[in-house]
C-alpha cells in the first residue's frame, strides 16, 4: 500500500474537520453565552478547539513529512 498515496487526501480532511470543529466551537460558546446549547452539553466549546488543535497537529506532521520527501527527491 502506498502511503504517500494517501497523505493529501488524509490531510485535507484533517484540515476540513478541523475547521468545521473549529465553527462549531464557535458557535456552540455563542450559543452558550446567550443561554443556549447546540450540542445538549456534550461537548463544551473549549473541548471541541481542542479536538481541532490535534486534528492540525496531524496536518501539520503530515505536511512536515511531505517536505523532507521532496527535498529528498530533489537531491
Amino acid at each position: 500500500m502506498d502511503l504517500d498515496r494517501w497523505i493529501s487526501p488524509i490531510s485535507r480532511l484533517f484540515f476540513l474537520a478541523a475547521f468545521a470543529l473549529l465553527a462549531a466551537a464557535v458557535a456552540e460558546r455563542v450559543a452558550n453565552a446567550t443561554g443556549y446549547t447546540l450540542l445538549g452539553g456534550a461537548l463544551t466549546g473549549g473541548r471541541l478547539f481542542e479536538i481541532a488543535a490535534m486534528l492540525l497537529i496531524f496536518v501539520i506532521a503530515m505536511q512536515v513529512r511531505e517536505m523532507r520527501e521532496e527535498l529528498r527527491r530533489g537531491r
